[in-house]
C-alpha cells in the first residue's frame, strides 16, 4: 500500500521539509549522523528519520533522489526498534563515490557497502524482515533488484520503518523520497531478483 508522507513521525524533524501526495523533500541540518560505537567510538542519534508503523514481517521500498557529494552524505530508509536496535540501507558517499551502503546496529553497528551499480542519484531500496532476517535489495529501475544484505535482526511484535538522511559532515542535502509502500513480506526465493 502506498504510504502518506504526512502521515509519520518523525525522529529529529529537519527544519525544512515538505511533504505532498507525490512524494517528501527534506534537507539535511548540520551534522546529523545515526551510529553506535565501533570504530570511532561515538555514538550520534541525531539523523532525520520519518516513522511509520509495521507489524512483525513486511516488505518496504522507496525511491531515493538526490545529488550525493560530500563525505557522508546518505538516504535510504531505515529499520528501528529503539536507539540500540536499528538498521539503515540506502546511498553514502564514501572514498569520493557514492556507494549503496547498509549499517545494522544491534548494540554497536557496522557497516557495509556495495556498488551493484553506479548511478546513484535515482534508486529504490527494498527491504523484507520477516522470522528475524533482514534482506535489503536496491534497484535502479524498480524491476531489476540486487542482494545488498541479508542479516540477523531481532524479532519483535512491531517496527518502525521511513526515509532517513543524515549529512555527519555538513548541512544542506537536498533529497526526494517517493514511491513508498508497505505491505506483505515478499516470500520470493533469495536469488530471485525480480
Amino acid at each position: 500500500m502506498s504510504i502518506d508522507f504526512n502521515k509519520g513521525k518523525w525522529l529529529n524533524e529537519p527544519a525544512s521539509w515538505r511533504a505532498d501526495e507525490t512524494g517528501l523533500t527534506l534537507t539535511t541540518d548540520e551534522k546529523t549522523d545515526f551510529w553506535r560505537e565501533t570504530h570511532y567510538g561515538f555514538t550520534r542519534d541525531n539523523g532525520h528519520f520519518l516513522a511509520f508503523p509495521t507489524g512483525d514481517s513486511f516488505t518496504a521500498e522507496i525511491r531515493v533522489q538526490g545529488e550525493f557529494r560530500t563525505l557522508y552524505d546518505q538516504a535510504g530508509l531505515m529499520v528501528r526498534l529503539d536507539e540500540k536496535r536499528w538498521v539503515k540501507s540506502g546511498v553514502e558517499f564514501t572514498d569520493g563515490e557514492a556507494f549503496l551502503s547498509t549499517v545494522v546496529t544491534d548494540g554497536r553497528s557496522d557497516w557495509s557497502v556495495a556498488q551493484p551499480f553506479k548511478e546513484l542519484e535515482d534508486f529504490r531500496i527494498r527491504i523484507t524482515l520477516a522470522g528475524g532476517a533482514m534482506r535489503i535489495q536496491a534497484s535502479r529501475d524498480g524491476s531489476f533488484w540486487p542482494l545488498l544484505r541479508l542479516a540477523p535482526f531481532p524479532a519483535a511484535t512491531r517496527y518502525e520503518i521511513g526515509p532517513t538522511a543524515c549529512t555527519p559532515e555538513r548541512s544542506g542535502l537536498t533529497v526526494r523520497f517517493s514511491e513508498f509502500s508497505i505491505g506483505p513480506a515478499v516470500t520470493t526465493d533469495l536469488h530471485d531478483l525480480s
